[in-house]
Formats: structure tokens, C-alpha cells, sequence
């Protein structure tokens, strides 16, 4: 532009030399660049993604590691993934060669997030890891710190950060659409199969509370916009069949928050259980039922205008279909990756959840 450095001082002075700066990667790569991704692990979560990135703009899928060769070379030949770009776990490292793998997406069982994520960092790739982040504090600590001290982004895979009736929900606490919000109540659970590998503690690190009752957990966190200051909790085992030989079947708990709000949230491995969220404000209450791939739906009813007008009533659904909530995901990272953003749903983030849980585990 023809700036000198004073000039340019000036507009920083401003907050308006950011602006007038190329995205990074825009310059040299073009503005319609896609940033590669490796998958780690192919089992279910990893078909939601795969589907997602094939019908991103922003995101390709360019990599694949597994332990299952003929599996790899299969979903390979899918996605347009040369055999090349195909990694086991043994040698995965390797990839730090390939230029054409920007980030990884860790899709592996809950135990290897901390050292998949932190070997991909070590291998200058930028990570977006599965929720939960891990099984430890101490581990997503470490996750964090490894990816700092390689300069990478890292991103948890809380899909419902990006979409769009659960920002509504959000944004409609926060203008006061319900009032002042007093409690919180939230499910989310199902009737496990024998055989899974998250009832084997060493691979999930505990029961459905990290699977599954940290959809609860979180969304209660961003529906407040506070963190719980305190939690009351109970575990169970009802059914003595062998599939809680190591892990526990049902949690509930209660968190208190320094508003005073109060939320109360159930999970379970024995039981199907709806995964939702309902909110009671002053004026009404606001319901969002599912935390799936699709079909979100929100519910409200409340009171309109400051003296209590008449009764508002909401009942909508998200049309989009899965996988597009990991279209979404994967291009908030692929954008931060292109312009040098902080994710949205950071490890620090993930690591907020990791210290709740071991918080709720402590009560129970």
C-alpha cells in the first residue's frame, strides 16, 4: 500500500493496521486456500468428520492414520487421500514432512488424545482433538503446553460451539428473552452395548460422565457465562452384568454458580436419556432438545415486554443435516489457521471441563 512505518504506526495506534493486513497463509497461498487435515483414528466419530470436510470450502482432507491398512487404503481411495499420505501409529511422526497435512483431527478413544496431540504439535501440525480433551488435568495441561512450545492451535471438538439454535439459545439468555435465570436442568444418556471400548476405564477414563454428561456440563457453562464455583454429586451401578466392571453406570450432579443460578444434570451408561438442556428465567423458560448431529431443536415460552406482556411462544428446528456441525468445527480451525486466531473452543477451554470433572468425580 505505500505505507511508511509511521504511517503504519499510526493506523496500529487505531486498530486499523490489523485490517489492512493479508490473512496468514492468504498471501502466498490465496484466499481460497484449504487447510489439510489428518485424520487420527477411523472409527465412528471419524466418518461424521470425513463426511464434513468433503463438503467444506475451507477444509480437505489430505492424510489418514490408523492401525487397519486395508481400512485406511479404502477410506483413502474415498477421499482422494494419496497411499503416500497414509500413516500407522508407529510411524506417524513421519507426517511432519508432509506438506500437505496443515492439522490433525484426534479421533481415538478418550485415553490417547493427551499423547496423539501432543506428537502431532511435536510434528508441527495444528490439532482439533475430540471432546473430552483427556482423562487427567495434568494431561490437558501437558496437551496445552505442546502446543504452545510448537506455536500450533489447539482446538476442542465442541461442535455445538459453531451451531446455529444453540447460539440462539445463547444469545437469547443473554438479552434477557427469559429474565433472570434461576436453574438449569439437563439429561444426556444411553443404554450401552456390551463390549464398548468406553466401559474399559483404561481407554475412556471413566463412565458416561466424560462421554456423555459433559455435553451438560459444558452447555451449562456457556448458557450462564460463569464458571461453577461449587458440586454436589452422586455415582451408581445398578446393573452388575459386567459392562461397569470399571466404570461407573450413572452420574448426577448439582452445580452452583457465583450468580446463584443452579443447574442439575444426569447421565448414564444403563439408560436412554434425552440429551437436552431446559432454562427457567424469571420470565419463562427456554428448552433445547438434542445434543445430536442434527435436528436441534428449540423451545421457549415467555412473557414479552418490560411489564410482562403477553405469553411468546417458539418452536423451531434446525434443518441442517449431519455431518455439518463438523463442516463447521473443522472450518472455525481452518480459519484460525489461516488468519492466526485464537479457536473458540481452545484447549484452555477443554481443560476448564477436565477440572470440573475431576471436581465432580471428588464429590461423588
Amino acid at each position: 500500500m505505500g505505507l511508511s512505518r509511521r504511517e503504519f504506526s499510526k493506523l496500529g495506534a487505531m486498530g486499523l493496521a490489523g485490517r489492512m493486513l493479508p490473512p496468514v497463509g492468504a498471501e502466498a497461498q490465496g484466499d481460497d486456500r484449504r487447510v489439510g487435515y489428518a485424520v487420527i483414528g477411523l472409527g465412528r466419530i471419524a466418518d461424521h468428520f470425513l463426511r464434513g470436510v468433503q463438503q467444506s470450502s475451507k477444509s480437505k482432507i489430505t492424510g489418514l492414520v490408523s492401525g487397519h491398512r486395508d481400512k485406511a487404503e479404502r477410506i483413502a481411495a474415498q477421499y482422494g487421500v494419496p497411499k503416500s499420505s497414509i500413516y500407522s501409529y508407529d510411524d506417524m511422526d513421519k507426517f511432519r514432512d508432509n506438506k500437505t497435512i496443515d492439522a490433525v483431527y484426534v479421533a481415538l478413544p478418550n485415553s490417547m488424545h493427551a499423547e496423539y496431540t501432543i506428537r502431532s504439535a511435536k510434528a508441527g501440525k495444528h490439532v482439533l482433538c475430540e471432546k473430552p480433551m483427556s482423562i487427567s488435568v495434568s494431561e490437558a495441561e501437558a496437551m496445552i503446553a505442546a502446543c504452545k512450545a510448537a506455536n500450533v492451535k489447539l482446538m476442542i471438538a465442541y461442535r455445538l460451539h459453531y451451531e446455529p439454535t444453540t447460539l440462539k439459545a445463547i444469545r437469547m439468555i443473554r438479552e434477557g428473552t427469559v429474565g433472570t435465570v434461576q436453574s438449569i436442568i439437563s439429561t444426556n444418556g444411553f443404554n450401552i452395548k456390551q463390549g464398548e471400548w468406553r466401559t474399559n476405564k483404561a481407554l475412556a477414563g471413566g463412565g458416561p460422565l466424560l462421554d456423555m454428561g459433559i455435553y451438560s456440563l459444558n452447555a451449562a457453562r456457556y448458557l450462564t457465562g460463569e464458571e461453577p464455583v461449587s458440586f454436589k454429586a452422586y455415582n451408581s451401578t445398578i446393573d452388575h452384568d459386567g459392562r461397569f466392571d470399571t466404570v461407573e453406570e450413572n452420574t448426577s450432579w448439582t452445580m452452583k454458580f457465583p450468580s446463584g443460578i443452579l443447574a442439575s444434570c444426569s447421565t448414564s451408561y444403563g439408560a436412554s436419556m434425552p440429551g437436552f438442556y431446559r432454562v427457567y428465567g424469571s420470565k419463562g423458560w427456554l428448552e433445547v432438545g438434542s445434543f445430536g448431529y442434527q435436528g436441534i431443536r428449540l423451545q421457549a415460552s415467555y412473557q414479552s415486554g418490560a411489564s410482562g406482556g403477553p405469553n411468546t411462544e417458539i418452536d423451531e428446528t434446525n434443518q441442517e443435516k449431519d455431518p455439518m456441525q463438523f463442516t463447521r468445527e473443522a472450518d472455525h480451525l481452518s480459519e484460525c489457521v489461516l488468519r492466526n486466531q485464537t479457536p473458540r473452543s481452545s484447549g484452555e477451554e477443554g481443560l476448564r471441563d477436565m477440572e470440573y470433572i475431576e471436581k465432580i468425580y471428588a464429590s461423588a
